[in-house]
């Protein structure tokens, strides 16, 4: 889930949920937004509660906004939440600049706001997709995390009601369903047949005359069924096409 938090005017929380609900709607990732019109401390109070990723789009007209990102990256220790200000002034305030806050943009709504909030709201989806994780799950009262960079491909055991994640150092077994563990994971992910996952940031080759997927650890599997062949294909034309071997060039 995406937590988009914005604090501005009436006018302005409305046209900014817009422009992200017109990007976000192309792709399939849970959206929630936390709305406010002031920087107090109900502001403060409640943006330590919510879990997730969090973008902060904030006011600068009057330098609230960056009054409320020192608060977030220096009160609250929150290096990793990306913070956008946005201000209606036609140029950058230079005091949002070059501060060590590491800000993610400083946006002019006067000039092509809506294009270039669209621009950072990508980048920031990339990084959703890519940022690390991990899956926590409990298997003989134990409870464990893999994070999801280690995790190769997920395949349900046969004749059980376990599951195996293979990662580039070991096997681990977990107890659930694939399209349960499917929920719990990002967009690195696909479900390639009714019983195993993949990582597509692990794939080395995908021979696709022998359906054959082969793994930077050297494990292979020959798992993908005829209905999401092409989703494969799709993916990694789309990351990148030298993992494909056997497979007409797409024009």
């Amino acid at each position: 889930m995406i937590n988009f938090i914005i604090n501005d005017n009436y006018v302005s929380l409305k046209h900014i949920k817009s422009v992200v609900d017109s990007y976000m709607m192309n792709y399939d990732i849970e959206v929630q937004y936390h709305s406010y019109i002031n920087y107090n401390n109900e502001f403060k109070e409640e943006i330590k509660k919510i879990n997730g990723l969090k973008v902060f789009i904030l006011n600068n007209d009057k330098e609230d906004g960056l009054k409320e990102a020192i608060y977030i990256r220096k009160q609250l220790d929150d290096w990793n939440s990306p913070i956008i200000l946005t201000t209606i002034h036609n140029e950058s305030n230079n005091k949002a600049i070059g501060n060590g806050l590491f800000l993610f943009d400083n946006l002019s709504k006067k000039n092509f706001f809506d294009k270039k909030l669209k621009e950072d709201l990508d980048h920031i989806r990339k990084y959703y997709n890519h940022r690390d994780g991990c899956i926590t799950y409990e298997y003989n009262r134990v409870i464990k995390k893999i994070e999801y960079k280690n995790i190769e491909m997920i395949i349900k055991e046969k004749d059980s009601k376990k599951c195996i994640i293979k990662t580039n150092y070991g096997d681990f077994y977990i107890f659930d369903t694939i399209s349960k563990i499917l929920n719990k994971l990002d967009g690195r992910f696909i479900k390639i047949s009714r019983s195993c996952i993949i990582n597509l940031n692990k794939i080395v080759e995908y021979d696709t005359n022998n359906n054959k997927i082969t793994f930077e650890s050297g494990n292979i599997s020959f798992d993908a069924s005829r209905d999401f062949k092409k989703k494969i294909i799709d993916s990694l034309f789309n990351k990148d096409s030298k993992l494909l071997t056997n497979c007409p060039k797409k024009t």
